[in-house]
């Protein structure tokens, strides 16, 4: 059964607005099937170049390939044939029709090398991840921007479904891929089994070239297992055994197939003491709680990772929530030399809104002192919060609430 993603009404807007528009993302996170079901009751073809014939077709006969499938249409997969952008620039720049090409990308790394050459100023570049928790609960079409503003702050806690603590951690353990989030009968550890088997370890290799399969899932494990912490490159290649510049490849090669985000700093020329390192994150917490062996969503709550996977989710959540609204996120964090640290920092029309993510129920106004610290960036500060186990909406201090983490 198909979930409506809030994407949804972005992407027609921006098919009336561009000739080509192209979802990015990783696999299996329903790109296709979300312009599939757009394309229903429309004369749209499909064609996917995850067929070896279809791509060999694309990339050696490339005009005869538009010429068999014309447009309007959807093409799977397009990185598969570069070939085919030139093509495709040259058949919009003659027709001026808008929205005659729908493409799919999983790899962003080359696909985007392509396309900046090839398709600048004609086409829309739309990025979707997994299922957010509010495309899971049916409330995809409310679902804004996340910004701590008490008015929007109100209307997700009507609409949102309250999570115990349970529940939580197992959409945190299951993660968002539908296939997984939304298919009871799955096996979880066969479908992330596949998944690194199929599509990471096969579009890694491709990219990055890896020779060493075995240190480069040495390697995806050390990274999932620091999920929420400060990158640091010394000791993911100590432990895996690789060399610096070959982790920073492989760390860029993950960044750009939609596998890790790496969430900046927010540093001013005003003030030089903060730190300048970004923290990695993955961008779906099911992989990184099998790539961690996590067995059960009981055993992970209980477990050494609980706090870092929950602050992962919850990133990943605030993310979904721009990226699917077809918005970039402007999310940083603040980590001074002396260790003082805000989780998110939300950065908006020259204002700065503060967020702090806890695995706690125990509402307490020190967990957001160093908001304080802000003062020092000469930055207008919005309202804040504190995401975390509360029930429901409260104030902690002025201008900061405390947000159930089910309301993200």
């Amino acid at each position: 059964m198909y979930h409506q993603r809030t994407l949804e009404n972005f992407f027609v807007d921006a098919s009336q607005q561009f000739p080509i528009i192209l979802v990015t993302g990783p696999r299996q996170v329903g790109k296709t099937t979300f312009l599939r079901h757009l394309s229903e009751g429309a004369k749209r073809t499909y064609v996917t170049l995850d067929d070896p014939n279809l791509a060999a077709l694309a990339k050696e006969e490339p005009k005869l390939f538009l010429e068999r499938f014309k447009p309007p249409v959807l093409i799977d997969e397009i990185q598969y044939a570069p070939e085919l952008l030139p093509f495709i620039k040259m058949h919009v720049d003659e027709s001026h029709r808008k929205g005659e090409f729908w493409l799919t990308g999983s790899q962003q790394f080359q696909l985007m090398k392509g396309v900046a050459e090839s398709l600048a100023g004609r086409v829309a570049v739309i990025n979707l991840l997994g299922l957010s928790l509010a495309e899971q609960q049916n409330y995809a079409a409310e679902a804004l921007p996340f910004l701590p503003l008490p008015d929007l702050l109100q209307i997700r806690s009507k609409s949102s479904h309250r999570l115990n603590l349970l529940e939580l951690y197992q959409k945190i353990w299951l993660g968002s891929f539908p296939s997984v989030a939304l298919n009871p009968q799955m096996d979880r550890n066969l479908f992330y089994s596949s998944y690194v088997q199929t599509y990471i370890q096969r579009d890694i290799r491709d990219l990055a070239k890896v020779g060493d399969e075995i240190a480069f899932l040495k390697f995806l494990r050390a990274a999932a297992a620091r999920t929420g912490q400060l990158l640091n490159l010394t000791e993911l290649t100590r432990d895996c055994g690789i060399s610096v510049p070959t982790a920073k490849h492989w760390l860029s090669i993950l960044q750009a197939s939609g596998i890790v985000y790496l969430l900046e700093p927010y540093f001013t020329n005003v003030t030089k003491r903060l730190i300048k390192t970004p923290k990695l994150y993955f961008l779906d917490t099911g992989l990184c709680c099998y790539l961690t062996e996590w067995s059960s969503p009981e055993t992970l709550e209980a477990g050494a990772m609980s706090g870092a996977i929950l602050e992962t989710f919850m990133l990943i959540e605030i993310i979904k929530s721009f990226w699917h609204n077809g918005r970039q996120a402007p999310l940083y964090y603040y980590r001074d030399k002396d260790k003082k640290e805000i989780d998110v920092l939300i950065f908006q029309d020259q204002t700065i809104y503060p967020l702090e993510i806890k695995k706690t129920a125990n509402i307490q106004k020190t967990l957001v002192k160093h908001f304080s610290l802000l003062k020092n960036l000469n930055l207008t500060i919005g309202p804040g919060g504190l995401i975390c186990l509360a029930d429901s909406l409260l104030p902690i201090i002025p201008g900061v609430n405390a947000i159930p983490a089910f309301m993200v």
